[in-house]
């Protein structure tokens, strides 16, 4: 006899947890304590990460597009995770797929838009196709869902983060948090197993990005430790090696969209069936012909080696980064399809030096720990003390004078976070600032990754050095970067939400870390130059401005002696070099000292006049006896 099944018309929305990833997409929620994923009609959890646009206007999602990608390999995106926040122009955006691409306008300069039958479709909205199917599945099971939580690679930056942010919302979703997938899958693991203290690795090989996390769990609280990786290499780089190889063995050289597109899913297969066997069948039709042929793992793993072995510099610095030997690990957790592989699980056992936990479904656990997660902020978790605790990537600052990038915030900084910092003028009667939002870990703004650009006006003109401008950056637990200027005499102030047009690419994140080690002693040369090229100029625009105004408290040896210094560090600043500049600007400070003692002296006669001497010194006195009243007139 069927049951029906009954639904709590008062019982609360379920919240939800998403897991939008490159290849598969899935959802999961809580019952009865323990997470687990939502199946479709055909009792399946994953969800083919693929969104087909038909002639009549309809949008197929799922296995039904994916089987129409070799027929219609334009007219359907797959793997529109890797177009999430990247540029228009990126080289790399044209290398991802058969697509044709939309002219960009000027608002559209710095975004990928797919010309699909005549219109313009974003990644954002190809992404909010996968999460409106997940969205549907979710209704079907539980009538009433709640908000979710919707995980990302950890190195995705903010344009990526806001992107897959807005995708949510454009499905119907009520986006609770955006969660780091190894950060979900350590919290699936931990909360699954019962465990209560521990360090791990969290190693996530997806579809189109890896992430390594280093991260303790003490007692419920998940404390990230580091975070690395690499937001353009996944199992999807695996598929390209082998169908390149496959179309070569066929005598292709310039194969069209639907060859692509069809050695591309034969190439897959055959990497899913080599995770099992020996050998794989291949039959690819090609205009010449048809390609039958056996893939052994030995040939698919001298393709893909050089690939998975890009994930250990990653790996090896966020150890370092953590302070840890792989020795003092607990454990490392497999999260990714592609960590099936015997290739992968055996290139991080010796990177590691121990076994991977393989116990949980890679496939699933960051969904299953999105899930919780969502439970747990929707305050329907009996284990309420969970914490989780991450970090941003990159360091995020500030350009300076001279192009110096000041961090606010530095790498690994646990979030939310917020920071300020207190600048001043360079210039006189400067009204204005100009501020330039960074990221990365070089010393020089140049050499970093440029975030946003804002002005602050509104400043009554004042000496260079009177102004106080504080800073403030916010990263909020999204890891979502919002900056506020405000001017602490006017109260001016201006915010603005950090939304670069573009991603970050894999060798730029390679490029802001390790050049940031290979070029470290050069950087610092390089920042304390610069920062000595500003404080000679300074010293030349005070010592010019006061010589204007009060040179005749000078004699004519003393004025030429000041006229000369002046001149030798001109000469130094058009052939800056440190050593020099600081002699000259030190020798300046000196041959101008008397003109500064005469000013100060004159300021101090000027105050005094019409007063008694003993006015004053009656005010020290009474200042010593009651210091007190001291501390009171330097506070107002």
């Amino acid at each position: 006899m069927a049951l029906l099944q009954i639904f709590d018309p008062k019982a609360p929305p379920t919240p939800i947890g998403i897991d939008l990833g490159t290849t598969h997409s899935l959802v999961a929620r809580v019952v009865d304590g323990r997470p687990e994923c939502l199946l479709d009609c055909d009792l399946q959890a994953l969800l083919p990460s693929a969104v087909h646009y038909r002639a009549d206007g309809d949008v197929v999602v799922g296995r039904e597009a994916l089987a129409l990608a070799a027929e219609a390999p334009k007219e359907t995106l797959v793997s529109v995770k890797r177009f999430m926040g990247r540029g228009a122009d990126d080289p790399e955006t044209r290398r991802l797929g058969p697509y044709d691409f939309a002219p960009a306008g000027e608002a559209e300069a710095n975004s990928v838009r797919f010309l699909v039958r005549g219109r313009a479709v974003t990644p954002v909205e190809a992404s909010a196709e996968l999460l409106y199917a997940l969205r549907s599945r979710a209704e079907d099971a539980l009538r009433r869902v709640g908000g979710a939580v919707i995980t990302v690679p950890a190195y995705f930056d903010d344009a990526q983060r806001q992107a897959t942010r807005d995708a949510g919302r454009l499905a119907g979703l009520e986006v609770l948090r955006l969660l780091n997938e190894p950060t979900a899958a350590a919290l699936a693991y931990g909360l699954d197993k019962g465990r209560e203290t521990g360090t791990f690795a969290v190693y996530d090989l997806g579809g189109g990005t890896f992430d390594v996390t280093i991260l303790s769990l003490d007692h419920g609280v998940f404390q990230v430790r580091s975070t690395g990786g690499d937001a353009r290499l996944g199992g999807d780089d695996l598929d390209r090696a082998l169908a390149a190889s496959l179309l070569e063995e066929a005598g292709v050289t310039e194969p069209s969209a639907g060859l692509v597109r069809e050695a591309l899913d034969a190439a897959r297969a055959a990497k899913h069936a080599l995770t099992e066997d020996d050998r794989a069948e291949v039959v690819l039709r090609h205009p010449s012909g048809v390609l039958k042929t056996t893939v052994t793992r030995a040939r698919f793993e001298a393709l893909a080696r050089p690939i998975v072995e890009r994930t250990g510099p990653v790996c090896r610095r966020a150890l370092k980064d953590a302070r840890l030997k792989p020795e003092e690990l607990d454990g490392v957790i497999l999260v990714g399809g592609s960590t099936r592989s015997p290739l992968v699980r055996e290139y991080v056992k010796s990177l590691f030096r121990q076994e991977p936990l393989t116990d949980l479904d890679p496939d699933q656990v960051v969904a299953l720990g999105a899930a919780v997660q969502a439970d747990l902020l929707a305050g329907q978790s009996p284990r309420q003390d969970a914490l989780i605790l991450d970090v941003i990537p990159l360091s995020l600052g500030l350009e300076t004078m001279g192009g110096v990038a000041e961090k606010l915030l530095p790498r690994n900084t646990t979030i939310p976070a917020a920071r300020a910092q207190t600048f001043t003028t360079y210039a006189d009667n400067q009204t204005g600032f100009e501020l330039h939002v960074v990221q990365g870990e070089r010393e020089l703004a140049a050499d970093c990754r440029s975030l946003a650009r804002f002005t602050l006006r509104g400043i009554p003109p004042m000496p260079a050095g009177m102004a106080r401008l504080e800073v403030t950056f916010r990263v909020d637990a999204d890891g979502l970067l919002s900056v506020e200027a405000r001017e602490a005499t006017t109260g001016a102030s201006q915010e603005v939400t950090v939304r670069p047009s573009y991603g970050l690419a894999a060798e730029d994140v390679e490029r802001l870390l390790l050049e940031s080690f290979e070029h470290a002693e050069e950087d610092l040369r390089t920042r304390q130059l610069r920062e000595r090229v500003v404080e000679a100029e300074q010293v030349l625009r005070a010592t010019a401005g006061a010589l204007a105004k009060d040179g005749g408290l000078l004699d004519e040896d003393e004025r030429a002696e000041v006229d000369g210094a002046m001149q030798a560090l001109r000469e130094a600043l058009s052939q800056p070099e440190d050593r020099a500049l600081k002699h000259r600007t030190e020798a300046l400070d000196r041959a101008a000292l008397p003109l500064a003692e005469r000013r100060m002296n004159r300021a101090l006669e000027r105050a005094m006049e019409g007063h008694a001497l003993a006015e004053f010194e009656e005010l020290v006195k009474d200042r010593a006896l009651h210091p007190h009243l001291a501390a009171g007139a330097k506070e107002d």
